[in-house]
């Protein structure tokens, strides 16, 4: 049988490519004849550089940043052959870099993915590509901008405080983004716009600390950065708050469209690169996975993508997860056969499934993998 293993990463507690060996891991145990195919995946969130390395190769250069909230934070970007150099907001502006009593999308800033864009450009890169995902920003992409040069400032032409909250004082952005003419790629599969009920500050305010007040006041702090940035950024596109990818990761995207840049799939980007609809068209078992199989993994992430490929091609798709909560007629009207969830699979343990699912996720990916072999394998 050939069965193929693309997930995407566990958040907060496996990557990707470890998420994969553990249920191929599983599987050989039961079923050692079957013929594996290992492809890691990635939406252009965390674990985006390293699924594009292992497939693309090229050269991972370490590059210091700083968090969301300006402490220092290891980073890195992927050079490859053609000129195209690789980086992830996440290892910037992510989540997970701060602690639950530090979410707070008011203040938190995306100044270090700047930091990261300046050193892809530095390194003599034609195209930068940026995933966007997993932020704990909403800064509309302000503090890159500062550190690119483009520097937000306020009615006495002082530079504003970091975070997205300060931005309703912003009267006017001075400076010329320092780009050396490369061309920038907001790398996602978030289709939401900047501003309003389907905006950065709405949907993914509330996941990154924000309450209802707070999501009001950066809903407004946006519109008005929105409004200075198409008055004085030059190339700006007209309309920056309702375009389509504007709100992925805080705001990071209005900021890459204001100077220029594109929108692309994260997933479509990924799937080219890792070959996986070559993959496909061989398979007759597929099995992906995320850390929480939800309502939003169906609005073009991994496992919807991935799941979708596989019914046009009348192959079963299953799911690995730590927690699913999709009900079965809507996962299967993606393309999904059936769902597997860490927490049920460790729920007979004393204190419940979800501790276990958090601190042993591989030890239950490789049980699951060994259950979905006697199930599945011919």
């Amino acid at each position: 049988m050939r069965v193929l293993l693309c997930p995407d990463k566990f958040a907060g507690t496996l990557p990707a490519p470890e998420v994969a060996a553990a249920v191929a891991d599983g599987w050989r145990s039961v079923a050692q004849g079957d013929d594996l195919l290992i492809r890691p995946l990635a939406d252009g969130g965390p674990g985006f550089v390293q699924v594009l390395a292992e497939a693309l190769g090229g050269r991972r250069v370490p590059v210091p940043t700083v968090d969301p909230l300006g402490r220092p934070v290891a980073g890195e970007i992927l050079l490859t052959t053609d000129g195209t150099a690789y980086l992830e907001s996440a290892q910037a502006c992510g989540l997970h870099l701060l602690s639950a009593t530090e979410r707070d999308p008011k203040t938190t800033t995306s100044y270090g993915l700047g930091l990261l864009v300046t050193a892809a450009v530095e390194s003599g890169a034609r195209t930068v590509v940026i995933g966007l995902g997993g932020s704990g920003t909403n800064d509309a992409g302000a503090g890159m901008l500062a550190a690119l040069g483009v520097t937000p400032l306020d009615a006495g032409g002082a530079a504003l405080p970091y975070g997205g909250a300060a931005l309703a004082a912003v009267d006017a952005v001075d400076g010329v983004p320092r780009l050396r003419g490369v061309r920038l790629v907001a790398a996602t599969d978030v289709d939401n716009p900047l501003l309003g009920l389907h905006g950065a500050s709405n949907v993914f305010g509330p996941q990154k600390g924000a309450d209802r007040a707070d999501v009001l006041l950066l809903d407004a702090a946006l519109e008005r950065f929105a409004e200075v940035l198409q008055r004085d950024l030059t190339g700006c596109p007209a309309g920056l708050g309702t375009l389509p990818g504007g709100g992925a990761a805080g705001g990071i995207g209005a900021a890459l469209l204001a100077l220029g840049g594109g929108c692309e799939s994260g997933i479509g980007l990924v799937t080219r690169a890792t070959r996986l609809d070559a993959a496909l068209d061989t398979a007759d078992l597929v099995i992906t996975g995320e850390g929480s199989f939800d309502h939003q993994s169906l609005r073009g992430k991994v496992v919807a993508g991935v799941a979708g490929a596989a019914r046009d091609r009348g192959v079963p798709c299953v799911v690995v997860a730590g927690q699913v909560s999709t009900g079965r007629r809507e996962a299967a009207s993606a393309g999904v056969t059936d769902a597997y969830s860490l927490v049920e699979h460790f729920g007979g343990e004393e204190g419940g499934g979800l501790d276990a699912a958090l601190s042993r996720p591989a030890e239950g990916l490789r049980e699951l993998g060994a259950r979905l072999a006697r199930q599945w394998s011919r």
